[in-house]
């Protein structure tokens, strides 16, 4: 029996100038981030906030999260055998290292984003960062309150750069015999494998949706952490189940029982549980959207 499958050809360059080329991945990119500050600002004029403060939001989770992505990449991805990189293993109180990982040696390496590379769990890891310090300087309210919002947009923005990734023919699944199978013939592939990234703007789209209800539709935005929480589990669990039927990013991989983005998921999720009950034994806030001086009276 012959399976149907799409056969994806993409050219991952939207357009050129001169000799510069510019790939659909970094327009998703802009677009995600500048989708997301829009809800944002919807988000702060509802609720009455400085607009200032979401124009400084905006600079520490733009550079938060690039930062991140691009540490997380390569400390977290690019660890390769000694012997591909021709080093000898360093012995370390009788263990053998067998792996090394280039960016640790040569760390201007890591200016190099041009070059690609970009982890979605390095990329949270520096908006949690990012958030922590803005918090501190400037909003005064907490993570979990500062979160439930900037989620929905987020939410969003995982969408896109997971529709840049389909662009890129990576971070796709194993062979398939269903009829979405995707061959993606710029990455070699001769055979239909999962697209998985359409999986992962799937579990975008339901966060979006889920999310945004909650904030627009429900009280939960006077539970700082609830939507945040939801959030969590929603993107992070999916993300830890695809794995199971992805290729691994890279070789080392290979001999784990968990892969690298399904140990980097579960903190997430563990966070996650823990923010939803957390959110739940604690009082109910002021309605967020009243204006301040109502606030003060109820």
């Amino acid at each position: 029996m012959e399976f149907l499958s799409v056969v994806w050809d993409v050219n991952p360059v939207a357009f050129s100038i001169g000799s510069l080329s510019v790939r659909w991945y970094g327009i998703m990119w802009a677009l995600g981030i500048y989708l997301c500050y829009l809800i944002q600002d919807n988000i702060y004029k509802r609720e009455h906030h400085p607009q200032e403060w979401i124009d400084k939001l905006f600079m520490y989770m733009v550079l938060g999260s690039i930062i991140g992505a691009r540490l997380g990449h390569c400390l977290f991805y690019e660890w390769h055998s000694c012997e591909q990189l021709g080093l000898e293993p360093i012995q370390i109180f009788a263990w053998n290292i067998t792996y090394r990982n280039p960016y640790i040696e040569h760390p201007l390496d890591m200016l190099k984003i041009w070059q690609g590379g970009l982890a979605s769990h390095g990329g949270a890891i520096g908006l949690i960062i990012a958030a922590f310090m803005i918090d501190r300087k400037v909003f005064h309210k907490g993570i979990p309150w500062l979160f439930d919002r900037l989620v929905i947009g987020v939410a969003v923005a995982g969408f896109l750069i997971r529709l840049g990734n389909l662009f890129n023919s990576e971070i796709y699944g194993g062979p398939t015999n269903l009829p979405w199978g995707f061959i993606f013939v710029r990455d070699g592939q001769t055979e239909p494998c999962h697209p998985t990234q359409i999986y992962e703007m799937l579990y975008c789209l339901v966060a979006f949706v889920v999310s945004a209800w909650m904030y627009y539709k429900t009280k939960a935005a006077r539970r700082p952490g609830l939507i945040f929480g939801v959030w969590l589990e929603i993107v992070f669990f999916t993300r830890f189940m695809l794995e199971f039927i992805k290729f691994n990013q890279e070789a080392f991989e290979s001999n784990m029982f968990l892969n690298m983005g399904q140990l980097l998921s579960l903190p997430f999720i563990i966070w996650g549980i823990w923010l939803m009950v957390r959110a739940m034994k604690r009082p109910m806030l002021p309605d967020p959207t009243l204006e301040p001086s109502k606030k003060n009276k109820k």
